[in-house]
């Protein structure tokens, strides 16, 4: 299930237009959630991740950046990825198609709050467990969900760090891992061929020993 979705300028983390699910439809206490999209929406930078998964939980906080906006939407955790992204997808793209030319001149947080009409028509269509059968061959290479960063929203919080400064870590740890995945591959190979050596001086030598003794 979708419980809600935020639209923000990454520029200063102003909100745009947001839905939330009713508490008594969904039975949660969305308060905290939702001064966490907030908070998370102010740490937003030119250089933060295009997609992101923040762990909250049983809950997850999928992200999309595109043309100076976030879209961020809380699902539950067992809510497919590739759905909430393709959700965000669709979201992406009506708001730059009605309101794209205006996001950089609006000054009010919530400027464009009539968009909760779309965006309550786009998530029936995603929660809806036919429709979500029908999604099911959405294009791989829009959504590849493995490559998207996976943080923990506490502790991105808590640490007060922008989302750029997580993207550079795991990309450095990509780099460090391939790093040692070659040197590794390089002393397998320095031991194979020593290995190798050490047989062909071992006969060598015989041969030139049992050569020399019996003739």
């Amino acid at each position: 299930m979708i419980l809600l979705t935020m639209v923000a300028r990454v520029a200063d983390g102003l909100p745009l237009a947001a839905s939330i699910q009713e508490d008594e439809q969904s039975g949660r206490d969305l308060q905290h959630y939702q001064s966490q999209a907030k908070q998370l929406c102010r740490k937003l930078n030119a250089q933060s991740p295009d997609r992101c998964t923040l762990e909250a939980g049983d809950m997850n906080f999928h992200s999309l950046i595109a043309h100076g906006v976030c879209y961020l939407c809380l699902c539950e955790a067992s809510f497919p990825k590739k759905m909430a992204f393709a959700y965000l997808e669709d979201i992406h793209n009506e708001f730059y198609d009605q309101y794209g030319k205006r996001v950089a001149t609006v000054m009010r947080p919530y400027s464009f709050i009539e968009f909760d009409t779309y965006i309550q028509k786009s998530k029936k269509s995603y929660v809806d467990s036919r429709a979500r059968r029908n999604f099911g061959s959405i294009n791989s290479e829009l959504q590849d969900v493995q490559r998207i960063m996976v943080a923990n929203i506490e502790e991105v919080l808590q640490r007060g760090e922008a989302l750029s400064a997580l993207d550079t870590k795991a990309s450095n740890l990509s780099s460090l891992s391939k790093k040692y995945r070659s040197d590794a591959k390089y002393l397998n190979t320095r031991s194979t061929y020593a290995k190798v050596a050490a047989v062909a001086v071992f006969f060598v030598t015989l041969i030139i020993y049992v050569r020399f003794w019996w003739l």
